[in-house]
């Protein structure tokens, strides 16, 4: 299969070393930053550079962009693909994507599109940073737009390739309230943690916990400030509901009330245990089996 991959950032780059690596597919890609493309090519992250000509040739074409970004490229590159070309991205909103790819689906009925978005990531990004086995153990989500269900069989065959753990079908509604939760708000409060002033004197002081608490406070802003203002509304309703539960611990505090934050602490204990318990049953009966 020729497979083309538009934007060699980390995902973008490692997904393209990923399948040169560890797949017979083709891959053709195609950054706007002449030194990714250097870096992609060293890196072996791609076979050959998507142009014009060659985009007739591509089965599959992937969206490694910010969403903000997709419409553009679609407009030049949805006329250059055969019939039966599918369309997918990996970005980290989905209802934005999709109201786009139902679009340009009403007006290119040849090609599928499919929403996508890779469970992978590091704190650093770029090409220069990206791996050929950061989708190993990965969950991967997928959101029909009318998808055939033999073009989601094909996606999820190309991640398995790669070492994805599996494929979850999901809707874009439910995929950004999730991610709401467990990705956005983490970066989110990561961000707010490591601006008390107590951050500067923390050597010495910290160890594993201070490390968790702050990983992801490391980000691209101009990326995480697109997808979370797309996905506002959700993000939003998130952060408020845990500024109001931090309230109540510190309410204990200030009320020296020890039975109450017992039971705080209890109870997020408690359900910390009840969500990891049978963790790879609940996650094997989610996603979409063979």
């Amino acid at each position: 299969m020729n497979i083309g991959i538009i934007g060699l950032g980390l995902m973008g780059g490692s997904l393209g070393r990923a399948l040169v690596k560890m797949t017979e597919h083709k891959v053709f890609a195609l950054d706007t930053d002449e030194e990714a493309m250097c870096k992609g090519a060293l890196l072996k992250a791609y076979h050959e550079r998507l142009t014009h000509d060659n985009a007739k040739d591509v089965d599959l074409l992937v969206l490694a962009l910010l969403p903000s970004a997709m419409p553009a490229v679609l407009e030049e590159y949805l006329p250059l693909m055969h019939k039966g070309a599918t369309v997918t991205d990996l970005a980290g909103v989905k209802r934005p994507v999709v109201a786009m790819m139902k679009e340009f689906a009403s007006r290119y009925p040849d090609v599928d599109f499919a929403g996508g978005h890779p469970m992978a990531g590091r704190e650093f990004s770029g090409v220069a940073h990206s791996t050929a086995g950061l989708y190993e153990n990965a969950t991967v989500l997928l959101v029909s737009v009318s998808t055939p269900l033999e073009k989601l069989a094909m996606l999820k065959a190309i991640y398995k390739q790669i070492g994805a753990e599996g494929v979850l079908i999901t809707t874009a509604e439910e995929h950004d309230r999730m991610i709401a939760y467990t990705s956005q708000l983490a970066h989110v409060v990561s961000s707010a943690y490591v601006k008390s002033a107590a951050a500067e004197k923390h050597y010495g002081y910290s160890a594993g916990s201070f490390r968790d608490m702050t990983r992801v406070a490391r980000m691209n802003p101009a990326m995480w400030t697109e997808l979370m203002t797309d996905n506002a509304d959700c993000l939003s309703a998130e952060i408020r509901a845990v500024a109001k539960r931090l309230v109540a611990y510190a309410d204990c505090l200030d009320n020296k009330d020890e039975e109450g934050l017992f039971d705080l602490l209890e109870e997020g204990n408690e359900i910390k245990l009840s969500v990891e318990k049978d963790r790879l049953k609940k996650l094997s009966n989610a996603l979409d089996e063979d």
